[in-house]
């Protein structure tokens, strides 16, 4: 038992999720559910969180839950291995949360990257046309929202979030968050948690099929988990490759380029065998396309069959699953009453370490009574 984690991740309900979401994190998480070396598993779909940054389109968000749901189930969580849950459904996140911010500066936000980054993504201009990340239509919700994820991480105790690397800052505040919460009200109260990052590099930071940075649902560059198969080959076929690879003859560069990307991200050897023998591995395909003869074209076809291999199981789970969409929400119901006993536990921790637990302080209470009585 001593070996066993907690394990708690989760996504914002803004869109049905895509391969990027899988390889950075949906993958790990069923590969850890499958292995059972955890104690309790705790996946959540953050609806309060994504109501920062959509307050004013709150159907938006209430559509996507279900369909972040059907995608989790889709790809294998299995609600009897893990507790799947709603994040609103919890308001001891919001009470942990309002506890948390007394122990973070504003400027520490300001440094968040992730808060930075995803400020520029959304267009929040600062008031004064300065560095600041402050913004004139910035909502502090959204701002603060590392403090947020602070209270759904530590309200379950969790010590693993497995996570795309984009969460790194995210992660590292939190465990600033619980070391100075422990060294104020008693070591040992809230867990810190560490990231578990995909081990293959490409998985990390999926780019989107355009060729910028990130695959978002903003900038509309993904392949979803639940994209047709007709849908699957217009979004590959299009993909972004090396602009100076004019011709099949021409030396090509897979650095930067999409296509090889995806490979390392979803190719394994034996694909090669069913889909081109002409090569034994993925580097060798590779090198004969540094050195010029191998067509996009080609490549992408490639892709779009070993693409296709992992997302048709998805795409048929999710079409069983969609017959009974109230068994889906019952599933959604049960998870977050048992998660909202966890995290009421932890509240109850946290209340009695910050001596607010008044009405529960017997010594307290007969404490104050004698010194009245006197």
């Amino acid at each position: 038992m001593e070996n066993k984690k907690i394990i708690l991740t989760g996504d914002r309900p803004t869109g049905r999720l895509h391969i990027g979401h899988y390889v950075g994190s949906l993958r790990n998480r069923v590969n850890i559910q499958n292995a059972g070396d955890y104690d309790k598993m705790f996946v959540f779909i953050a609806d309060a969180q994504a109501l920062t940054d959509n307050f004013e389109n709150p159907e938006k968000v209430r559509q996507n839950v279900i369909e972040v749901a059907l995608d989790y189930l889709s790809v294998g969580l299995d609600p009897s291995k893990v507790t799947m849950f709603i994040q609103s459904q919890i308001p001891e996140l919001t009470e942990l949360a309002f506890y948390y911010m007394n122990l973070v500066t504003v400027a520490r936000l300001q440094r968040n990257p992730t808060v930075k980054s995803e400020i520029k993504m959304r267009g929040f201009t600062p008031e004064d046309g300065g560095d600041q990340v402050f913004g004139s239509g910035l909502p502090v919700g959204f701002f603060t929202y590392p403090i947020s994820q602070a209270a759904d991480i530590t309200a379950f105790k969790a010590n693993v979030v497995p996570a795309g690397e984009d969460q790194k800052p995210m992660i590292e505040q939190t465990v600033e968050i619980v070391r100075k919460f422990n060294s104020i009200y008693g070591e040992g109260t809230l867990v810190e948690p560490e990231i578990m990052l995909p081990s293959n590099s490409a998985c990390l930071r999926l780019p989107g099929t355009d060729g910028k940075a990130k695959m978002s649902k903003s900038l509309g560059n993904c392949i979803y988990l639940s994209d047709s198969a007709a849908d699957l080959h217009k979004k590959v076929m299009s993909m972004y490759t090396d602009p100076t690879h004019l011709n099949v003859a021409d030396p090509g560069h897979v650095e930067g380029n999409c296509v090889f990307t995806y490979l390392d991200a979803f190719c394994h050897d034996e694909h090669f065998g069913l889909y081109m023998p002409d090569y034994a591995c993925l580097d060798e395909m590779k090198e004969h396309y540094r050195r010029g003869g191998l067509g996009d074209v080609k490549c992408k076809k490639l892709l779009e069959k070993i693409l296709n291999e992992t997302l048709e199981p998805v795409r048929n789970r999710r079409t069983e699953l969609e017959k009974d969409i109230p068994a889906i929400y019952e599933i959604l119901k049960k998870g977050s009453e048992a998660a909202r006993e966890v995290a009421a536990s932890t509240v109850e921790d946290v209340k009695n370490a910050m001596k607010i637990n008044y009405f529960k302080d017997a010594e307290l209470i007969r404490g104050q009574a004698e010194k009245f009585a006197k």
